[in-house]
């Protein structure tokens, strides 16, 4: 596996903009790129599960791009949006996510993230603006910030892992007050782990989610 060379110096002490895939800037939270590597409580890429998961889908691919397309096809494919599936469970830890198989948009979110820095991958937390707040990540690649959607697909969702333009599940409708959220986080937003971490069940988080960042 070719790890991807991430350039760990600070930068600017000021938030830095790059321009993602698509048209908007897209804010790094932190300029310390090394903090998009980080492991915490949510995305625990140290844990053997993760580890475990990473080396499987490592040991099949070339190089950092293929590594990163097939975490996002494994989360995407393998872990059902709970939602979607029914599923009254609730997940937030990376590597519970990985070990149960569902997740909301969030949790997968987090899943991938742990998964892409399990192998040095830079990859960030980051939101839109849907009625609710909906969880996506960025991952760095070629000087940049990509944004993948990896909340899983179905009649009418069809996210897909690009590099080369985007391809989210869902594209905001500003007519409707819906917004793309700029900011690029390293850890996940307090809201989000609040509403995750407070919910009993897949039902009641339904009722709780953020709103707002």
């Amino acid at each position: 596996m070719h790890r991807y060379a991430a350039d760990r110096k600070v930068i600017d002490s000021r938030a830095v903009a790059y321009l993602c895939s698509g048209t908007m800037q897209l804010i790094q939270e932190n300029p310390d790129l090394s903090a998009y590597l980080a492991a915490d409580e949510a995305i625990d890429h140290h844990h053997p599960l993760v580890r475990e998961v990473s080396a499987r889908l490592a040991a099949d691919v070339r190089d950092s791009y293929e590594y990163a397309r097939s975490a996002f096809a494994y989360v995407r494919d393998r872990i059902t949006h709970s939602q979607d599936a029914d599923d009254p469970r609730v997940t937030w830890r990376a590597s519970d996510v990985l070990e149960q198989g569902t997740g909301v948009c969030y949790a997968k979110a987090h899943a991938l993230a742990a998964l892409l820095r399990a192998e040095d991958i830079p990859t960030a937390l980051c939101y839109q603006h849907l009625g609710v707040v909906h969880g996506l990540v960025a991952v760095r690649f070629h000087g940049a910030w990509h944004r993948q959607d990896p909340r899983g697909n179905k009649p009418g969702v069809d996210a897909r892992f690009s590099l080369d333009g985007e391809r989210l599940a869902f594209t905001p409708d500003p007519s409707n007050g819906e917004r793309d959220h700029p900011v690029l986080y390293a850890a996940p937003h307090p809201a989000v782990l609040h509403a995750l971490r407070n919910a009993p069940d897949r039902a009641h988080l339904w009722r709780t989610l953020p709103t707002e960042l």
